[in-house]
């Protein structure tokens, strides 16, 4: 494994696990503030993200190279509101497209075929979180500071559907 790609990925790793312990505290936040249903989807959020950084670990691995666990920072737990929770959600997401992107693009560069293909994978992936992201953010906009559309966000999030394919 070329070692820039080789970092790179390593990267990667340390980008989804911060993830996910950042979804794993906003989780927390929603739950012990009677938002079940935010908290379910933050929770199945961190562990789509564990998922996401143990693909990548067993891949560098299995390629001969040497994935690094990384120490994280505790995550942010201070919330103002649910705008606030699901725009640092946008924000994540599209960081860790930035990065996912950067990846490709060295891929490209040291012709590095494999890796390339391998992160396709998680290119579709952010394509349909970031929409995620996105749909969620707008339906809360709507709603603003409505205590009883909050309760139906609350109870209807993990029900929203999102189309992330182009119409054909």
């Amino acid at each position: 494994m070329i070692s820039e790609i080789e970092k790179l990925l390593n990267d990667q790793i340390k980008y989804e696990a911060k993830a996910s312990a950042q979804y794993l505290s906003m989780a927390c936040w929603a739950d012990t503030r009677g938002f079940n249903g935010i908290a379910d989807f933050f929770y199945t959020q961190s562990e789509e993200e564990r998922v996401h950084m143990t693909k990548l670990v067993k891949f560098i691995n299995e390629r001969s190279g040497t994935a690094v666990i990384p120490a994280i920072d505790k995550p942010r737990d201070d919330f103002k509101s649910l705008m606030e929770l699901f725009e640092i959600f946008l924000e994540s997401e599209e960081f860790v497209t930035q990065k996912i992107n950067n990846i490709i693009f060295e891929c490209l560069n040291h012709k590095d075929y494999n890796v390339h293909n391998f992160m396709q994978w998680y290119v579709a992936e952010q394509l349909e979180e970031e929409a995620v992201a996105r749909t969620l953010l707008d339906k809360l906009k709507i709603i603003g500071d409505d205590k009883s559309g909050h309760y139906l966000f609350d109870r209807d999030i993990n029900t929203f559907q999102v189309a992330t394919e182009e119409p054909k």
